[in-house]
């Protein structure tokens, strides 16, 4: 079946989570990922206006990629953060920034980023969805779409309004496929009704399906030994039909090595494998966790400086685990130089930008209650 990027490979590089020394990413180590991701036929990369301090991923796109291969050796993707645009005129202020940072000439694909009903009136007060039309007409965009974090009612609306747009990036994994806040299975069944090829972010929920139970793991090691528990949560958001590619925020090169062993020459899931997968997807729909993805957007304007995602890493491992002392310590050390929860003053800045659509205020009372 034809549609947009069938012939790219399915498993596409995200460089929001790239490997870090301190504050800073790991250039060096990141340009031997790029090299290796590439040698194996692998060519999409996805960054963002919003991702790492002062646009550090689109700075390391331009640095470990962009300067050092050639420009159709690859597919780059960037995004247009219509919160961060005050005035119509700062969409293009934005995106020209992206295109200097990363020096790519244009992108293959553009995105308006993190799409959920509460943006929609900006996004057409703004025009943002002509202006990404322009920038396509001027040869600076090769295709244009959105992410999108809503409901599939919310995405059916969006795709009817918008049927000029050529794909969606939806969040998709076998633990969100029949959740009610995230339905990634309904919101991928409006992409297919639509005729909208999809790329998939999120198929690990940010690292979270690769740090299962024990429990857990060895129901997938029984199935297939050889295989990483993360593999399987990859390989079920790539078997789906329709998918350009499964964004994978790979964070060492032990983590990309692990991806290609098993995507570079992908096969299907067998019947076994998705009785597998539905198995411990019941099982995780019956454990209790903040749905958080490590995105990092409500730390960037918390006046308390408060790592929340790092504390809801915590709090989960804690009620899936029950491991009192490692995340007693682990607790200890992220607030050891401030930014406890009990110094959330309840702005809500947070949960205005959460993608999740998290009850974050609520929740940090709850952790202050239990580790403070």
């Amino acid at each position: 079946m034809d549609y947009l990027g069938k012939e790219i490979k399915k498993l596409g590089f995200g460089l929001m989570r790239l490997p870090m020394i301190g504050k800073d990413i790991d250039i060096d180590q990141t340009k031997v990922m790029v090299d290796e991701f590439l040698a194996k036929g692998f060519t999409y990369f996805d960054t963002a206006y919003v991702y790492g301090e002062d646009g550090a991923s689109e700075k390391a796109a331009k640095e470990a990629l962009v300067d050092r291969h050639p420009r159709e050796s690859f597919q780059l993707a960037s995004k247009l953060p219509i919160w961060c645009c005050e005035t119509k005129e700062d969409m293009q202020k934005v995106f020209d920034i992206s295109l200097e940072r990363t020096g790519a000439g244009y992108f293959d694909y553009y995105l308006n980023h993190s799409l959920s009903n509460d943006k929609l009136d900006k996004l057409e007060e703004f025009g943002a969805w002509e202006f990404v039309a322009q920038m396509k007409e001027k040869g600076l965009v090769r295709h244009m779409g959105f992410s999108f974090h809503d409901t599939a009612e919310v995405l059916d609306e969006l795709l009817t309004k918008h049927p000029e747009q050529e794909f969606v990036q939806l969040q998709i994994n076998y633990n969100d496929w029949e959740s009610e806040s995230v339905q990634s299975g309904k919101c991928y069944e409006v992409a297919r009704k639509h005729g909208k090829p999809v790329i998939i972010m999120e198929p690990v929920r940010g690292g979270a399906l690769a740090e299962l139970t024990p429990e857990i793991q060895k129901i997938f090691k029984e199935v297939n030994p050889d295989l990483s528990v993360a593999s399987w949560a990859i390989r079920f958001a790539a078997d789906l039909e329709g998918v350009i590619t499964v964004l994978s925020g790979m964070s060492d090169t032990e983590q990309m090595r692990d991806n290609l062993s098993y995507m570079t020459d992908f096969k299907p899931l067998d019947e076994k494998e998705k009785e597998t997968i539905t198995k411990v997807a019941e099982i995780l729909a019956n454990t209790p966790t903040v749905p958080c993805t490590n995105c990092k957007y409500c730390i960037e304007g918390c006046p308390e400086k408060i790592n929340i995602p790092e504390l809801f890493k915590v709090f989960n491992r804690r009620n899936v685990y029950g491991a009192l002392e490692q995340t007693g310590n682990r607790f200890n050390e992220i607030v050891k130089d401030g930014g406890k929860p009990s110094d959330c003053i309840a702005c809500g800045q947070c949960e205005g930008v959460c993608p999740q659509h998290i009850e974050i205020i609520s929740l940090l009372s709850d952790i202050s209650e239990k580790f403070e």
